[in-house]
């Protein structure tokens, strides 16, 4: 299953039925589990340890040094689940101290040409479309889906079964079961569509419209909002998750649209 045309260091392990293309180069410190197929002219360096039956197409490069100057050389990895499909070129860098690795979870699609940088955390079944840049520190929830040419800030946190428009500039953080558009980046309804494909029935789908609609359409600040939320609604997975969220949130929650918000931004 090893084309003659490769070169895998003596010191990398690859389960036994792992295929691998021509012209491919797998370096030393390398795990990869079994029925993972790696495509021709594939660059895999020191760190990756790549779970079961992953698919990475020609051109990636995964688990090279970070692009940050506070690196050291310090021994560090990326970390691919099972099932995860890496297409043309994407890159993956390993992490640095901070949180000494970079995940990519199981059920991932990362399509061509999409950037993770060092020490991000990206769910399970998660879904970046092409042209995809995420840099430093990043978090993605499980089943968010990020659609082609988002740029994601560093340590933006992006929220489980979110959705991000194409093109976005993402520069706060996207609570969950959310659809993120416009320009500026901003609050654009619950991700029915989505959460309905999961299978949450019509009376989550409501109790979380319900709760968005106090952080973003009642005239309340986000704080207000938050605890308005807490004290009234009753206690489920779905509202101590947002409401979680949104009091761990670093960089602040994206706003609701209006037709100011661009000013708005200017001047914060």
């Amino acid at each position: 299953m090893i084309h003659p045309h490769t070169y895998i260091h003596p010191n990398a392990k690859l389960a036994t039925n792992v295929k691998v293309d021509p012209f491919t180069v797998i370096h030393q410190n390398v795990e990869i589990g079994e029925g993972t197929w790696i495509g021709s002219n594939v660059t895999i360096m020191e760190g990756a340890r790549i779970g079961r039956n992953c698919r990475i197409f020609p051109g990636a490069v995964i688990s090279a040094a970070p692009q940050d100057l506070k690196f050291e050389g310090e021994e560090t990895i990326v970390q691919i689940g099972d099932n995860s499909t890496i297409r043309e070129f994407v890159t993956i860098h390993r992490g640095t101290r901070d949180r000494w690795k970079t995940v990519v979870g199981n059920n991932c699609l990362i399509m061509a040409y999409s950037h993770i940088a060092h020490d991000c955390i990206i769910g399970n079944n998660c879904v970046m479309s092409n042209n995809t840049q995420i840099a430093g520190h990043v978090m993605m929830g499980d089943y968010a889906i990020l659609a082609g040419m988002c740029a994601v800030h560093q340590f933006v946190k992006i929220g489980q079964h979110a959705f991000v428009s194409g093109g976005s500039l993402v520069g706060k953080d996207i609570p969950p079961y959310i659809k993120a558009g416009r320009s500026p980046l901003s609050y654009a309804g619950v991700n029915s569509i989505g959460l309905k494909r999961k299978g949450f029935t019509v009376e989550k789908i409501n109790h979380i419209l319900d709760i968005y609609r106090y952080i973003y359409n009642k005239g309340m600040n986000t704080t207000q909002a938050v605890q308005y939320i807490e004290e009234e609604f009753a206690a489920t997975d779905e509202r101590d998750e947002i409401v979680t969220f949104i009091r761990e949130s670093g960089r602040g929650i994206i706003k609701r649209y209006s037709k100011t918000s661009f000013d708005e931004d200017l001047n914060d």
